[in-house]
């Protein structure tokens, strides 16, 4: 009997597995323009609490000038982490005007929760490095429309 259950439970392991990757790979994210120094940048859109969880998790590229806005919806002291996280990310916190509070350089994995200095509604990840190499600092001002 014990020889049945172990495959049984292998196969069940498995398919519970593979549903929650299908899970993973359907969410879409809608593009969404913001504007820093008169540059604009297209980015995805992570407004909805399923969008936000998922993130920028289990990528294994992500071209140069892409990047994930996160839109907590209300005004607070934001946490990010790298679960499940492949590439080396920084993250601008962004007050509701607009104003860059903290710019974090976060690593693949990592647990430790990276949290805004002030209260914010925005996030906004890119590939580490790309915020200095693009001269965005902490207090220049990001346009986000409001969608």
């Amino acid at each position: 009997m014990l020889n049945l259950r172990f495959p049984l439970v292998v196969v069940l392991l498995t398919f519970i597995s593979s549903l929650s990757l299908a899970q993973q790979t359907e969410i879409v994210f809608p593009q969404i323009q913001v504007q820093v120094k008169q540059k604009v940048y297209a980015l995805e859109y992570a407004n909805t609490f399923e969008r936000r969880a998922q993130g920028l998790m289990h990528r294994e590229d992500m071209c140069d000038s892409c990047g994930m806005l996160f839109n907590f919806q209300q005004t607070r002291r934001v946490g990010m982490w790298m679960k499940n996280t492949l590439l080396p990310l920084d993250v601008a916190f962004i007050r509701s005007d607009g104003k860059i509070t903290d710019i974090k350089a976060m690593q693949p994995h990592d647990l430790t929760s990276t949290t805004s200095s002030e209260q914010v509604l925005y996030a906004w990840e890119m590939h580490q490095g790309w915020f200095a190499q693009n001269v965005i600092h902490v207090g220049d001002t990001v346009l986000i429309p409001t969608k």
